[in-house]
């Protein structure tokens, strides 16, 4: 089904694809708006067992991965989300030797949880190999962290897998799509539960925790049930121009006594190994990523008044 010489001014059968340009489908996540992409070749276009998977070349922002229409990376700011949904959890943990890492078979995430010196073993739980085949083809510059020693990649359930391995992990990363049809599971209480015990006794959770442009009232739920399982949890923004509202969230939990907003290590030829090669993440910006909003701090603030 791959459809490498076709021009990108054919319109797919879901009309994602307008002329030259790509556009984002409209979601119940992100009513009345659609972010556009120019695009120059479609690349890919195939089902997998799963989902619907395409790839573009654009004009102006590298390649595109786009799952179900809706875009999960672009080589020009990938970065920006990757490196805050790895490092952050990492460097709030002052030895993270143990990793999983749910989803995120593109394998940009991987990639920059291997730069760590400190990391012995990652274990990536994917569900859908396609996910994988086509990154692998398309994004060579994360190709690599696949066969990488200290990785086993595992095509199973994320949520079953970490029910068989409690107090094993030191961080555990869910890069998990939007919480509607599959992924929903992931956003539940039950799902927290499962991370928190599947994580040592200082282990820290990081999942992909929506935009707070948009999803002020399902990111102030997180935080709440989430703070009644772990002794921290804490939302992060990171600005990112491809994803809607131009942002995107990391809801932080910690099982240990320090706060995941505070870094116990710091980016340097100890601890990373290419330091120069960060882009977003500095321990200035770990820190800055907490500061909120007053909006969202008000809805985050009334809802620890209702615990108590």
């Amino acid at each position: 089904m791959s459809d490498q010489n076709k021009d990108a001014t054919t319109t797919t059968a879901t009309t994602e694809v307008e002329g030259t340009w790509y556009f984002e489908k409209e979601t119940e996540l992100w009513q009345g708006q659609r972010f556009g992409l120019r695009v120059t070749a479609k690349l890919d276009d195939v089902h997998s067992e799963f989902q619907h998977i395409q790839v573009f070349d654009t004009a102006t922002y590298g390649r595109l991965l786009v799952l179900d229409g809706v875009i999960q990376l672009t080589q020009r700011d990938e970065y920006c989300y990757s490196e805050q949904m790895a490092h952050i959890p990492l460097f709030a943990h002052a030895n993270p030797e143990r990793v999983c890492i749910i989803g995120g078979g593109d394998g940009a995430i991987l990639t920059q949880v291997l730069q760590h010196t400190a990391v012995k073993k990652v274990t990536m739980c994917e569900i859908d190999k396609g996910v994988v085949e086509y990154s692998r083809k398309h994004f060579p510059e994360f190709a690599g962290s696949f066969d990488d020693a200290r990785t086993t990649l595992l095509f199973a359930d994320g949520a079953a897998f970490l029910r068989n391995h409690k107090d094993h992990f030191d961080v555990v990363i869910v890069d998990s799509s939007d919480p509607i049809g599959p992924a929903e599971t992931l956003f539940e209480e039950s799902f927290f539960a499962t991370v928190r015990d599947a994580l040592r006794a200082d282990g820290i959770l990081c999942t992909q925790g929506e935009s707070l442009h948009l999803h002020q009232e399902l990111i102030a739920r997180l935080v709440s049930f989430a703070s009644t399982i772990f002794t921290h949890a804490v939302y992060a923004s990171t600005m990112i121009p491809t994803y809607p509202g131009g942002q995107i969230g990391h809801v932080i939990c910690g099982r240990g006594s320090q706060s995941p907003a505070v870094p116990q290590r710091t980016p340097s030829a100890e601890t990373l190994l290419k330091p120069d090669a960060l882009r977003y993440y500095t321990a200035e910006m770990h820190r800055a990523s907490f500061v909120l909003p007053a909006q969202l701090t008000r809805l985050l603030d009334a809802e620890k008044q209702k615990k108590k």
